[in-house]
Formats: C-alpha cells, structure tokens, sequence
C-alpha cells in the first residue's frame, strides 16, 4: 500500500492569514486551518507544530494568537503539549470519509420515516389561493401589540423563565371560557394543555394514548398531518371515507380493524367540507366507549361558519365523551404565534397530567399571556365577527367566479364554512398537473388527490382557499385555472 503523502507543518502555515473583516480574527482562521488539516491527515499523529514564537513571525501575527490557538486545540483535543513542544494527537479513528468521489448511502434513520410521505408541493404563504391561510393583512395588530405590551409590562422578567408546562393558567381559563360559549366545550381550565399548534396537540394525543402497533382511523380524504402523527407513533393507519355526512363508519370497521385512535373534523371535514351529521356523532362516541377507542376532534376552522350558527363541537354532547378536543389559534389570528390546545377529557386527566408535566416545557409565555388578554378584553370575538363577514363575502365572489369562468365540468364542495373551497373534477383532468402548472404561475391551489391515501376517481380536484386572496382577484385567477385545468384533461 503506497503511503499518503502529508504536508510538513511548515509547509502547511506558509501561506499568510487573511485581513479580510469578513474573514473573521486572526486566532479563528488559525484554529480553523490546523483543525481542517490534523481532520484530513495533512498534519498526521505525532507530528511537531511550530514553536509559537516562529509560527506567530511566519504569519505575522501577535505570539499571543498563536499561544491562544494551541491552548484551544488542546483543550478539545486535537493536540498535545509537552516539554518538546505540541504534537498532533493520535485520532482513535478516522474522523472525515475518505474523498472517493463515490456518492455515499442514505444515513441510516428511524424505519418510521419511510411511512411519513411527503405531500405534493404547499406552495408560498403569500401565493394566491392557498388553502389554510388567513387574512393576514386584515389581522388587528395594534390591538395585539397593545396586548403584547401589557403582558410584558405585567409578567416582567419573571416570564422569561420556564412556565408551567400545561400552559399559563389566564389563557386556559380564557380558553374554556370560549370554547363553553362558542363552541359548547364541556372543560375546565385545568383540562386545557396549551400546545404548539394543532399539530403538536395531535401528536400528543398519539404519544399519550396509542401503543406502537395500535390501529389509528383516519379520514379518507383527510389532513395529512395526522397521518404523519400516528406514523411517528408507528400506528397502523386505516384509512376511512368521507360521504356528505362525514366520516363513514360501518360495523366491519369496528369487527376487523379496532381502533385506538379515531381522527375526524366533525364541523367542517377537511378538505371535503362535511359536516358529520348528529345520528353519526352519537354512534360514534358510542362505539368508541364500547371498544375502548378515543376521538380526536380536530375542530382547526369551525368558528368560521358562515350561514347561521356555528355548528357545536362533538365534544359537548354527552357526558364523559372519550373526546380530546383539538384547536388552534392558526386561523383565527396568524400561523406563527403556534399556539394551540388540547381539551383533555375529565377522566383522562389524573391519569396523563403527570406525564405530561414531564413531557413539556413551559414557553411562549408572553404570547399567551397576551392571547388570553385579546380574549378577555373582547378584541378576539371582535376579531373573530370581522373575519366571519370578510370570509363569507370571499367564499360567495369566489363561489361566482367559479360559475361564470371555470369552463370545465365541476362541483363545488366546501360548505358554508372555514376558509376553503374543494372544486371536484372529472378524473380526465390531472389535478396534480393543474396545480403543479398553477404553481409555477403564483397560484397555490392544493390537488385534491394528495389528502387521499386510497384514491378513488372521485377524489381528484383542486382544494382553494380564499382566505388570504383579494376578491378582485377570483376572476383572472380562475381564468387561469380553468385554462390550466383544460390543458391537463387527457383524452376522452
């Protein structure tokens, strides 16, 4: 075997250091050359640095430079001082792959990964017809600072620390507050978990409840980030359809595939829009008794109901319902607070709140704070009628301009709720190429085939959100998505 050449440490420190202000100080560039060269073998074990005094002249630069830098290495442990001088130690292996120009394997990872599947292409936040986006520039920030700044002049330094780790007790009382008045919840404060959004509060759920192996039910079509949960819990998910009514569950799910976990949007299904009719909710918290199974009842939109009233959460309905209530303030104020909840269900919470405490850690406070500020001064209820109307008058222009300028075969799903329209279509027309094609323009319509994991033809369409899209834009955008939609139609 031909032995590698390596450089002399002279040789090596020949070249001058940069002066460069961008190059970082002298002691940094001299630490990062020695450490890259012992690392890739320029500089082997056992062999001598230059004496500082020498170095510090080659290179022009101060003996106290040089002194800094050996004592850094040495103290990591990439050198050693002796009487001698400082020697290069003996690495117990070697610590960079050998350069062969060959690409290497994927690193080895959880084999849960392999389940979680990348859904297709989300888009920008500000591109036009995004699903799940709010309107932003319609979001009161003046009151939300003014409540920002009182919750800091109020909480002081003291907020800095870590909280309790279920969340600051002012925002679950505001949250079970509201939720009792407009949402029906049955909780007390102390059976709300504050969380990082909904997601986080769903993989709690998981985390709390289901055992690997365990079977998860899933809406078909359904939110892709539940699926994404119950994989990182290694559940076994069965996917359930949607009809008109919601989730569809027959006494065959039950006899072959009992569940652990069952996920549902009873109040406005997502993306199809359903609203999970009574007769199934009561049949389904019965079963769920039955089997010993727990709901998770996602209710991520549902105070934007736009005819009437909106629809009381599942939650509510009886008694002990083996319900975890999940929300989120993503839609109602703005996705980057992530601030959500998990409402635990009385009887769960003796058994979790231990764990959980261990589990969590206390953050955010100062925006919690002020979120239970904006609830109870009524600036979030104000805020929240706003939207409604602004949300309702988007839904009808974009309703119209669907009818007047999408010339292609459609139905329109969705409901009068939420911030998002789902535009069926004929399984001739390729959704996922329509918004693949529709992206590249700044348009960001998800496909709906992409929330399925047993697609059938009917599922195969575009899901529109109008949230965070101008109303005087509806026409020329859905010009261009019943040209793109034309386009992507194969043959009959």
């Amino acid at each position: 075997m031909v032995p590698r050449p390596t450089l002399s440490p002279t040789a090596l420190l020949e070249s001058s250091l940069l002066r460069d202000r961008g190059a970082g100080s002298m002691q940094h560039q001299l630490h990062d050359r020695l450490k890259r060269a012992i690392l890739d073998g320029s500089l082997v074990a056992g062999s001598r640095l230059p004496g500082s005094r020498a170095l510090a002249e080659a290179l022009a630069v101060s003996r106290n430079t040089v002194t800094a830098t050996y004592e850094h290495l040495a103290a990591e442990g990439y050198v050693q001082p002796d009487r001698q001088g400082t020697r290069v130690t003996e690495l117990s292996s070697s610590v960079l792959p050998k350069r062969t120009g060959k690409p290497t394997g994927a690193p080895a990872t959880a084999l849960r990964l392999a389940k979680i599947k990348p859904g297709t292409s989300r888009g920008e936040m500000e591109a036009a017809l995004r699903p799940g986006v709010p309107a932003l520039s319609h979001f009161p920030s003046a009151p939300w600072r003014r409540a920002l700044d009182r919750a800091i002049r109020g909480a002081g330094s003291a907020a800095l620390g870590y909280g309790d780790p279920l969340g600051e007790s002012p925002l679950r009382a505001a949250i079970a507050r509201h939720l009792s008045v407009a949402r029906g919840v049955r909780c007390e404060p102390q059976h709300v978990v504050i969380a990082e959004g909904a997601q986080e509060a769903i993989s709690l759920c998981v985390r709390l409840l289901a055992n690997p192996g365990e079977t998860g039910w899933v809406e078909d079509p359904g939110y892709r980030g539940v699926k994404a949960a119950m994989h990182a819990g290694d559940m076994r998910i069965v996917p359930v359809r949607v009809d008109a009514e919601g989730l569809c569950v027959t006494e065959r799910d039950w006899q072959k595939h009992p569940p652990r976990l069952i996920y549902t949007t009873p109040s406005h299904q997502y993306p199809g829009g359903s609203v999970l009719s009574i007769a199934r909710r009561l049949a389904l918290i019965a079963q769920a008794r039955q089997h010993g199974a727990w709901i998770i009842e996602d209710d991520y939109d549902s105070e934007f109901r736009h005819t009437g009233e909106p629809i009381g959460a599942m939650q509510g309905l009886v008694d002990d319902a083996p319900v975890l209530y999940v929300g989120t303030f993503s839609k109602t104020m703005f996705p980057s607070l992530r601030l959500g909840f998990l409402v635990l269900p009385a009887q769960l919470l003796p058994v979790v709140q231990a764990p959980l405490e261990e589990m969590l850690r206390g953050g955010h406070r100062y925006e919690q704070l002020a979120m239970a500020d904006f609830i109870e001064s009524g600036q979030f209820s104000r805020h929240l009628g706003r939207m409604r109307r602004l949300y309702r008058d988007r839904q009808q222009a974009l309703r119209l301009a669907l009818q007047k300028y999408f010339k292609v075969p459609h139905e329109i799903d969705g409901g009068y709720c939420g911030l998002h329209l789902t535009v069926r279509l004929p399984a001739r027309f390729d959704d996922r190429r329509i918004a693949a094609e529709a992206l590249r323009h700044g348009i960001a319509p998800f496909p709906l085939s992409g929330f399925a994991m047993r697609p059938t033809p009917s599922d195969n369409g575009l899901v529109l959100g109008y949230g965070n899209t101008p109303m005087e834009l509806f026409e020329p955008l859905v010009k261009r998505l019943s040209q793109f939609a034309r386009a992507a139609a194969s043959p009959d």
